[in-house]
């Protein structure tokens, strides 16, 4: 192993770290599951940077380590929902919301032209809020009560962050499909 490996061992890691995760949150051992979703997010900070400060980056990198934090989160919130502590309403759209960018993209992609995506500013603060449903969530039921009129409005900002995240990627995209169509 070299060096230059460690951050997709670390985003490799992540992905291991699902498993049990999901396993405390099913069995309301929620201080532990807080504990590792931490640590995932902590990782996922370290294995940015490694691969940005030493240019580490890698092919692997760059699919592995989206896809962990997203395999993660989902089944964050598929757990939660399961247990009663995230409205069905709410997974569903999350989850509507990431089917409808992936096959946009491939269709995109494979139909229209190759791109290489970035993630729009919306779409990043919808992950961030997204996170944070989890991270007081899980505050709430392990170590500090969070006022009721805060998660609901984490909620409620997690559901309106991913509708205009996911209506701002069928728009950006759309158009430029639209574009380059009626150029050609």
């Amino acid at each position: 192993m070299k060096k230059s490996d460690i951050p997709n061992l670390i985003s490799f890691v992540r992905v291991l770290l699902i498993v049990p995760v999901v396993w405390f949150l099913l069995h309301n051992q929620y201080q532990y599951a807080l504990a590792l979703f931490i640590v995932a997010g902590l990782s996922d900070a370290l294995d940015g940077y490694l691969a940005r400060k030493y240019q580490w980056g890698s092919a692997l990198g760059g699919w592995l380590d989206p896809l962990a934090d997203k395999a993660m989160q989902v089944s964050a919130y598929f757990a939660l929902t399961w247990v009663g502590l995230i409205p069905v309403w709410l997974l569903s759209a999350v989850i509507l919301r990431d089917v409808l960018i992936v096959c946009g993209g491939l269709y995109y992609y494979f139909q229209i032209e190759k791109m290489r995506a970035a993630p729009s500013w919306i779409s990043k603060l919808n992950t961030l809020v997204q996170i944070l449903l989890v991270v007081f969530i899980l505050i709430d039921k392990s170590i500090l009560a969070v006022p009721p009129a805060w998660l609901n409005a984490m909620i409620y900002t997690v559901l309106f962050t991913t509708v205009l995240s996911g209506l701002g990627y069928v728009l950006t995209w759309g158009v430029k499909a639209w574009r380059l169509k009626r150029d050609a």
